[in-house]
């Protein structure tokens, strides 16, 4: 038998020895499982998962007791099997529905039983047994003396087995009963399901964790909550410790080396000064050790740890806001890691396949993940920590569909606190996140004012997707909208919450060889070649760029790494065999995307407001008065001229494409230009010096958000605002307006969704009928019957009731008044309006998803000249199409056969022709 010795500084993470169980009553006998990983084979079938499992926690000498185990179903947990052979052999950490337990079915009583024997080292200290994770609840018994029980399947639990142990070196039984009724009962399970299909997985019941021995001191630290203290430029530490000791020292080191220190007393707050902190952040991931002695009389516990230095929090950032990394916004682009294997299930098959997954997810450009309602091993945290990707850490859910119990939500609040106070000290934790789209949901606002209280230093959002299922709490640090395919046109965000895409995508390839269930595998959208999947993902990733500015989003989470059961969604298939896209054009476009947030992006050939950023007058947008740049103060309540001034074609350069020109919306064919240094609106003449200047160049905001707009022929100098007017300045220039005072914040700008949102003008209050405009369709309109869109040949001969079918009143849009809304001709109070992408003719019913569905802004025409497009107000990247005679909202390339690409321009293109029933 070969002790394990670890330094106490976390950097070095060895392999635990197995102590060789007594036989079984039946050999082990692997499983298949219907996809194998890199990893299926190198798991060891004595000692699985052998690394020190509590990377967070550290102490010198430790024992595995993974590895194989006796095991048997039970009818009931009242009859421990206490020196009685059982019949079958588990693996253990990998739970029993898995196909690397060796068990590979659902129980829901179960016995687990081995041996082991006590390093005679260990003489005169405490032994703990330590489980990582145990689904659902445990009991524990060693030498026949019930030493505990635990219920929650995804904290860490011990229990002081001292007391228990045989005397001298012999050799000692574990038995744990264990009950895990999966979703026929109302605790936290996440996407585990007894029957599993569509979003819910196979159940992973059991032990599914490492458990280990260790020897301690009777008095011992239990946990390190270690806060990053920026503002102090310390280490906020606080050693939870059990049992009495009289002091406690820490001792951070950096490279190997101690450079801080400090004193104090155990439980107890312990600010510990770090001298020129080197800060943690996605791109330089660095972590600090850290060694914890307990002092004095009741002392010689010594464990070790790390942390990063980093803060969290929210921030107005170019006039918006936005969650704030170390004082700076970072925009979060992320996945939805649900964190299941078709070997292991819920338990990675090694280490290295944990920290697989995490480390092509980092080299694909993203720096998030969000892990989706399951808590992971620690050394899933300890990986994301190293590598340096954020985290956004859900609350595995309760049963769907089900109003919980009483009980149910006090067994809950009390699985919530466990899960924030075993993962506070995780750097890489920037978020939480309590409920998912309403699953088991109930008291949302108080629920994550509770979360706040346990843990202030970090965001909090009340419940992902409360756009699309469940209620919005109201409260909470971030607006978080689910929208699929999307990204659609997510919720703005307020003065308190900035804006997030919690769920989007779920694109999908089926795989051949590669699926759960061949054949079976389905997707939000399914492709037919990596090519195709690959472009589409490019597509609708891009949009966030312009998503950023327009909608003031911070925050982006894509479904998902990798495929899970009969979901096909993946960038990888479900054994991490096949990458499914082009990876290069992935990083690529993930690149862009958080490069843009930095505000060296602004969108072309889009319709933009430039607002100001300078503290005190973010109500002003860039406007014009008499042809001149002005700021002015805009808002929902101001006039149409005012809004139309303060809105722009972005156009690329008309000097330079790199660059971008403004074209103003309520004058067509009019730039925005220097003359001067003042900034004015006039007619392009065509000359080089007024393209010149009327070019500007991007840059990062001055100010550190937003974006400043340098001028294309007077380098140096940038678009600013003075005094309500509008000029090109510097800081150090003799004019009045290159004054120094405020000047970053002045020509810093925050380029948003525009003030008017239509790119082409509808007359309001008239009739007309939307003709085709797609070659040999032309004599086609669009018209409603039996309360759903279609096109239809009309001419002066037609009928009366087709051609009042084919005619609507153009109005104000019902949810944006710069958009449209079109009202039936023959039945007076109804609308237009898209329901499951189709194109209906339905009665006002007041709720504001009706207002919504039948509002479309109006674009120019994408096919030929001086007709439109009707874009949908809440579906973004939706168009009113004609398709097979049939009319829908669609997308171009999407996974609908109304989304073909073919003829897609011409068929959102209408022309606005004279009413056929006047």
């Amino acid at each position: 038998m070969r002790l394990i010795k670890v330094l106490t500084a976390v950097v070095a993470l060895l392999a635990g020895t197995l102590v060789t169980a007594a036989p079984a009553h039946a050999d082990y006998i692997p499983k298949t499982p219907p996809l194998t990983t890199p990893w299926t084979s190198q798991v060891s079938l004595t000692n699985p998962l052998p690394e020190y499992p509590r990377p967070q926690l550290t102490r010198p000498d430790w024992q595995s007791l993974n590895g194989q185990w006796q095991f048997a179903g039970a009818a009931d947990l009242n009859s421990p099997p206490i020196g009685r052979n059982l019949a079958e052999t588990v693996l253990v950490p990998y739970p029993i529905e898995s196909a690397l337990s060796g068990i590979k079915r659902h129980e829901n009583n179960m016995w687990y039983r081995r041996t082991f024997t006590v390093p005679p080292g260990w003489n005169g200290q405490r032994v703990q047994l330590n489980f990582g994770a145990v689904m659902y609840q445990a009991s524990v018994w060693v030498n026949g003396v019930k030493v505990g029980t635990h219920s929650g399947g995804y904290d860490a639990f011990t229990f002081d087995i001292t007391g228990a142990l045989n005397r001298g070196y012999s050799t000692n039984e574990i038995v744990v009963g264990v009950y895990a009724p999966v979703d026929a009962a109302g605790y936290p399970l996440g996407k585990q399901r007894l029957n599993p299909s569509g979003i819910f997985y196979t159940a992973s019941s059991g032990i599914w964790q490492t458990v280990w021995i260790e020897p301690t001191k009777a008095a011992r630290v239990t946990r390190l909550d270690t806060t990053p203290n920026l503002a102090a430029g310390a280490l906020d530490l606080v050693p939870q410790v059990s049992g009495t000791a009289q002091g406690v020292r820490a001792e951070v080191l950096k490279n190997g080396a101690v450079v801080a220190s400090a004193t104090g007393t155990p439980g107890r707050l312990l600010r510990v000064p770090i001298p020129n902190p080197r800060l943690w952040t996605p791109d330089d991931p660095f972590l600090y050790d850290l060694r914890v002695t307990l002092t004095g009389e009741g002392g010689g516990d010594v464990v070790g740890g790390y942390f990063g230095m980093r803060s969290i929090g929210k921030a107005m950032v170019g006039g918006v806001l936005r969650p704030v990394l170390n004082g700076k916004f970072v925009f979060q682009l992320g996945t939805l890691d649900q964190g299941f294997w078709p070997d292991g299930i819920y338990t990675a098959p090694t280490d290295e396949a944990l920290r697989f997954d995490l480390e092509k997810q980092k080299s694909l450009g993203f720096n998030m993940v969000r892990k989706h309602i399951k808590v992971e091993p620690a050394r899933w945290f300890y990986w994301a920590d190293r590598l340096g990707l954020m985290v956004w850490q859900d609350m595995p859910s309760m049963r769907t569909g089900v109003n919980p119990s009483t009980a149910d939500r006090a067994n809950f609040e009390s699985e919530l606190r466990r899960m924030v106070d075993q993962l506070k000290g995780i750097t890489s934790i920037v978020l939480w996140v309590p409920f998912n789209e309403g699953w088991g949901e109930y008291d949302p606002a108080r629920i994550a004012d509770l979360v706040k209280s346990w843990d202030p230093t970090r965001l909090v959002t009340n419940n992902s997707g409360s756009n699309c299922c469940g209620f919005d709490g109201g409260n909470g640090d971030t607006i978080d909208d689910h929208i699929y395919v999307g990204p659609g046109s997510p919720q703005m965000p307020t003065a308190t919450r900035v804006a997030v895409l919690g769920e989007y995508g779920g694109l999908g390839l089926r795989v051949s060889g590669h699926e759960w269930s061949p054949g079976n595998g389905f997707g939000y959208e399914l492709l037919p070649t990596s090519a195709a999947l690959t472009q589409r993902y490019v597509d609708i990733t891009g949009r966030l760029r312009d998503l950023i500015f327009t909608h003031g989003l911070s925050a982006s989470v894509y479904t998902e790494p990798t495929d899970v059961e009969n979901e096909v969604n993946g960038f990888y298939t479900y054994d991490r065999r096949i990458e499914k896209m082009d990876f290069a054009q992935v990083r690529a476009v993930n690149t862009s995307v958080v490069n843009a947030a930095q505000g060296t992006y602004v969108p072309v050939n889009r319709l933009v407001s430039l607002k100001v950023t300078t503290s005190g007058y973010t109500d002003r947008s860039l406007s014009l008065s008499a042809g001149l740049g002005v700021t002015s103060v805009v808002d929902a309540a101001s006039s149409d001229a005012l809004k139309r001034d303060s809105t722009f074609w972005t156009r690329p350069g008309l000097a330079d494409a790199g660059c971008v020109s403004f074209e103003s919306r309520s004058a067509p064919g009019q730039f925005l230009r220097h003359y001067n240094h003042r900034v004015r609106r006039d007619a392009n003449d065509g000359s080089a010096l007024f393209k010149a200047d009327a070019t500007f160049c991007v840059r990062a905001g001055l100010a550190g958000g937003g974006s400043s707009l340098e001028s294309y022929n007077l380098p140096g100098r940038y678009l600013r605002h003075i005094n309500s007017e509008v000029y090109i300045s510097n800081k150090s220039g003799a004019n009045p307006w290159d004054n120094p005072a405020s000047f970053a914040e002045d020509a810093t700008w925050a380029v948003t969704s525009p003030w008017w949102v239509s790119g082409a003008d509808l007359p309001t209050g008239q009739a007309r009928s939307l003709q085709v405009v797609t070659p040999g369709f032309t004599d086609r309109y669009l018209r409603h019957i039996n309360g759903v869109g279609t096109t239809e040949v009309v001419t002066g001969a037609s009928d009366a009731t087709l051609k009042a079918d084919a005619t609507f009143i153009i109005r104000p849009g019902l949810a944006e008044p710069s958009c449209y809304s079109f009202e039936s001709r023959n039945f007076p109070g109804n609308y237009l309006r898209h329901s499951a992408f189709r194109i209906r003719n339905d009665a006002r019913d007041g709720t504001v998803l009706f207002d919504r569905d039948a509002t479309f802004c109006a674009q120019p025409g994408r096919y030929g000249s001086g007709d439109v497009t009707l874009n949908s107000f809440n579906f973004g990247d939706n168009n009113i199409r004609h398709y097979a005679a049939e009319v829908w909202i669609a997308s171009n390339g999407g996974s609908h056969p109304y989304d073909s690409p073919t003829s897609y321009d011409a068929d959102v293109t209408w022309h606005l022709a004279a009413p056929w029933a006047p």
